[in-house]
């Protein structure tokens, strides 16, 4: 598994072997089992996340009491939580494993101290960051101008491993239509072999 993290640390930043190994010590490896809460929808963050392994949904429950799938992050996915500006403010959302997962678990207290001894991480991470943020703002304006069936579409082209590991409904949710709409959508595209 640290063999992704490398992979990864190599993607951003020119640390040489001594310095991701000595980085990798430091880093917390967690395997969680498929169904763990990892957050839930009004707790207050303290960690975030880093997928090496597996398969975590992000959702929450609106005001009608219905789930709401928001994201779901796979392997050499950041799992980034945004409220360093607010730092007591409980959760929008819940954070489920979907499958057994291997994840790198980032503390926020302790996050100060590990930038201090090794720099390059908290570039490292910025740039990681800022790719994410880049992604999902072209994802949701994508999104927004989009039919259903041109978002699941564009699901099948860059996330295709989605729509085997993930139930059918909560797929539906992300897509922002209903497991049926989705059920007719896959028998078009399925028959004009998109």
């Amino acid at each position: 598994m640290k063999s992704i993290l490398f992979k990864y640390m190599t993607k951003f930043t020119s640390l040489n072997d001594e310095e991701q190994r000595a980085i990798a010590e430091e880093i917390l490896i967690e395997e969680y089992k498929k169904g763990t809460m990892l957050l839930r929808q009004g707790d207050v963050p303290n960690q975030c996340y880093f997928v090496l392994k597996g398969c975590v949904r992000q959702y929450s429950i609106n005001e009608t009491g219905k789930e709401v799938t928001s994201n779901f992050y796979t392997e050499e996915q950041a799992v980034s939580i945004f409220n360093r500006h607010q730092p007591n403010k409980p959760s929008a959302y819940t954070l489920t494993c979907l499958e057994d997962c291997t994840l790198v678990v980032g503390d926020f207290d302790a996050e100060m101290d590990i930038f201090h001894k090794h720099a390059q991480l908290e570039t490292m991470i910025r740039k990681m960051v800022e790719e994410n943020l880049g992604e999902v703002q072209d994802e949701l304006s994508s999104f927004i101008a989009s039919a259903p069936e041109e978002r699941y579409k564009a699901l099948l082209r860059k996330r295709p491993h989605l729509v085997n590991r993930v139930p059918q409904h909560q797929l539906a949710s992300y897509l922002g239509i209903t497991p049926e709409s989705l059920s007719r959508i896959k028998k078009r595209v399925n028959a004009s072999d998109f």
